[in-house]
């Protein structure tokens, strides 16, 4: 951990052992079913994904530094390992590590679309396989009462077992907000659904990331059957899309909240989720970047853009994301999200999406006697601020977009796949996405992107 998130891990920590402390150890276990300690006391995954992308030639009227390439480009390849280990320590506690290998690139080095065309390539910095620590982080579960309890199956970062049905779960350590918000069971996993980052993530929530996806600081769960309230704050990056990380409260950090209701329409299944965040960091306003170019100030202008470290506290914004999943029946599920920012500021972490709008669809292949695998279908209308808008047009440029001028429509996207079980925990996917108006530009476009992915996992 680095040293300025090591005082609000530290209070995590602490409050964790003093748990411990009070009482709460191995040899306090009895024999009630609402110990999570029943179960298995190790877990240990494993996953390998490799995907290959190209994209199609197009029209652009003009491009820069961040577009795009409008002529064929030779095919990308990112590949991701990762070993997701677990242990269980004192009563309903529980550590987990994952080391992992990224490398490869995106198309265009992952530039030219706001919703980008591969959801594992937001993980790497340099295109040089490196290892790095992706999570590392402790858990415990406060029980809240009452006899029930949840089957947890052994799985990536949780173990077999037990847990309270009402429960409080605090998390410490280095993780990845999408490990715990904006969930969903058809279109979250780049790794076996939808490639685009829009449809990984809701695009409107700049959520708190490094290069590779993580962060660090606390997480706080309180659950009862049908209800989940999180809340977070973590550590916000002291670059835009950089690996370098802290956490000034008030200043540089990021507060998320989200209810989540789980429901039944007839016998399916249904879960709608209200997220809202907050974030404070050293991003520049869009308007402070247009007097910059007015006065050509690179030094501010390299700050927006990724190049370089703010040199002062002030950039804020506040945001609102609604996710719906609905089962439809046993084989057919259906998606939704919506995304709101105020787009003021810089886009720090993420993408550049100030709105967004998504749904689709998931078919699982037993409907046509193939057991193993999943096709999938959703459409995707990303926009940005008025603000956001005027800076690209002046010739601005963020992380991921930046034609050297704008003629702004919405971005419009396609995506369907088809995802085959070859084995039992072997996949290999055809993707497609079509994509209008890339990086919101109308004299750039449309654009065909193709991908087959590889995926085993254990």
């Amino acid at each position: 951990m680095r040293a300025y998130t090591k005082n609000l891990v530290g209070v995590g920590i602490i409050l964790l052992l003093g748990f411990r402390a009070s009482g709460q150890t191995l040899d306090s276990v009895d024999n009630r079913a609402t110990d999570s300690m029943v179960g298995r006391v190790w877990s240990s995954h494993f996953q390998l994904t490799i995907i290959n992308q190209v994209h199609s030639g197009f029209h652009a009227k003009y491009s820069g530094v961040n577009s795009l390439a409008d002529t064929v480009e030779p095919s990308a390849t990112s590949i991701t390992t990762t070993l997701f280990l677990g242990r269980r320590l004192w009563r309903n506690a529980a550590f987990f590590f994952n080391p992992e290998l990224s490398g490869g690139a995106g198309l265009s080095f992952a530039v030219g679309v706001a919703g980008a065309l591969n959801g594992e390539t937001y993980r790497i910095g340099d295109p040089a396989p490196s290892v790095s620590v992706a999570r590392a982080y402790l858990q415990q579960v406060i029980p809240l009462g009452g006899s029930g309890t949840t089957d947890v199956a052994d799985g990536q970062n949780q173990i077999e077992g037990k847990l309270p049905a009402r429960r409080l779960t605090i998390t410490v350590g280095k993780f990845s907000m999408s490990d715990f918000y904006d969930l969903n069971g058809f279109s979250h996993d780049p790794r076996g659904q939808f490639l685009n980052w829009a449809l990984m993530s809701n695009g409107a929530w700049d959520y708190p990331a490094n290069t590779k996806g993580y962060t660090e600081g606390l997480h706080l769960e309180w659950a009862v059957p049908g209800w989940s309230i999180r809340v977070s704050t973590v550590a916000e990056p002291k670059i835009a899309n950089h690996s370098a990380m802290e956490y000034v409260a008030g200043k540089a950090s990021s507060e998320t909240a989200e209810f989540e209701h789980d429901y039944s329409i007839g016998k399916q299944q249904g879960v709608v989720r209200l997220l809202f965040t907050y974030t404070n960091s050293r991003a520049p306003s869009y308007n402070a970047g247009l007097a910059a170019i007015a006065d050509k100030d690179t030094s501010l202008l390299k700050v927006i853009s990724g190049n370089a470290e703010g040199a002062v506290f002030g950039g804020h914004k506040g945001g609102i994301c609604l996710n719906v999943e609905q089962n439809i029946n046993d084989n057919i599920g259906a998606f939704a999200r919506a995304g709101w920012n105020d787009g003021k500021y810089a886009t720090w972490a993420f993408t550049e999406i100030d709105q967004t709008l998504t749904g689709g669809f998931s078919l699982k292949g037993a409907r046509w006697g193939r057991n193993g695998d999943v096709a999938g279908l959703a459409g995707v209308m990303n926009g940005i601020s008025a603000e956001h808008r005027a800076f690209l047009r002046a010739g601005g440029y963020g992380f991921i977009i930046g034609d050297g001028n704008l003629n702004y429509g919405y971005e419009e996207i396609f995506e369907t796949y088809y995802k085959v079980g070859l084995f039992t925990n072997v996949w290999v996917t055809a993707d497609y996405q079509f994509v209008n108006h890339p990086a919101y530009n109308k004299d750039r476009g449309p654009v065909h992107v193709f991908a087959i992915r590889g995926h085993f996992e254990f």
